[in-house]
């Protein structure tokens, strides 16, 4: 599986260098479960005659909603910092009522790919994508394989923050980092992972799936001061000493700063996500998603050595 590709490595990502690009879904900004029952229990025909028969009819907001506000206000005063577009696998007859929708909620989403059924991670490149949050593991685990960054958002994520910033939590190992330190784990266990990290600790760890995004988002840092920033990021790992200082020593030779790094020794990350305020928090085990997401919009990455690729079927986003 390839680490991640912004715009710089990959030739089929077009550069918007004065704005993050955020892909979604349109289960994962709206609330569809009903028409989802319907696609299930009747079939795709059933399902489209429903969504034209309620067009009219606002959905409620989804799990990434709050998300999606927060990074649209961004957008004050003249100044265009984020593009959210819209990624669906409905046919644009199905999709009007989710444009509807968005026209409804106010939010300033103008672009989209309705795919009628076909993967809908081809369009991230040409819209310049910096990331794609779905609710369909297998579109998500696409992108990943593409070098793009994405996340499958858990159902009834976590709490709406009351936080003036807008908060981003990322795991470490196999999200920020490859998995490789991961793998040494996972096959001879923790004495020697700790070992190899202590050795290691000068060679940067390579680009996990999420570098290119968390590059944009320090990119998108920079043009506030710093005391003003309403953005701030937060490593959040379970790592400790002594592998701490290859993760440090990485992102210094990236160029990239973490505005907070935890450091938990293998704790349940859940508290330490609530007294942050996280937002959004991204990692690559379910479990550790399924724990966080009672406080926090929790993404999984379903990326490296702790994720088998597994093929099943399909939602109708």
């Amino acid at each position: 599986m390839p680490a991640n590709l912004n715009s710089k490595d990959n030739p089929a990502v077009t550069s918007y260098p004065s704005r993050l690009i955020l892909a979604i879904s349109s289960r994962a900004l709206f609330n569809l479960q009903a028409s989802d029952q319907v696609f299930r229990e009747e079939g795709l025909r059933a399902y489209a005659e429903y969504q034209v028969a309620h067009e009219k009819e606002p959905l409620l907001p989804g799990d990434a909603f709050p998300l999606v506000q927060k990074l649209l206000a961004l957008n004050s005063g003249g100044r265009v910092e984020v593009e959210v577009i819209l990624l669906s696998r409905n046919s644009a007859d199905t999709g009007l009522r989710v444009f509807n929708s968005i026209d409804h909620h106010h939010l300033d989403i103008t672009r989209a790919a309705f795919t009628g059924g076909s993967p809908p991670y081809r369009y991230m490149g040409p819209f310049g994508c910096h990331l794609f949050l779905s609710t369909d593991p297998i579109d998500v685990a696409d992108a990943l394989d593409n070098g793009m960054a994405a996340a499958s958002i858990l159902p009834g994520s976590g709490d709406r923050t009351d936080s003036p910033h807008l908060n981003f939590a990322f795991d470490a190992d196999a999200v920020v980092f490859s998995d490789e330190a991961e793998r040494i784990y996972q096959a001879k266990g923790l004495t020697a992972f700790a070992e190899n990290e202590r050795r290691e600790a000068d060679q940067p760890l390579a680009g996990g799936p999420f570098k290119g995004f968390l590059s944009a988002l320090q990119d998108l840092q920079s043009r506030y001061p710093k005391d003003q920033c309403p953005i701030r990021t937060a490593l959040v790992t379970a790592r400790s000493a002594p592998a701490h200082e290859r993760v440090i020593k990485t992102l210094r030779s990236w160029q990239i700063r973490l505005d907070e790094s935890l450091f938990l020794g293998g704790r349940n990350k859940t508290e330490f996500l609530r007294a942050y305020g996280a937002d959004i928090f991204f990692d690559d085990q379910a479990e550790h998603c399924q724990l966080a997401s009672h406080v926090v919009v929790s993404g999984h990455v379903p990326h490296g050595i702790k994720n088998p690729r597994v093929i099943h079927k399909q939602n109708n986003e």
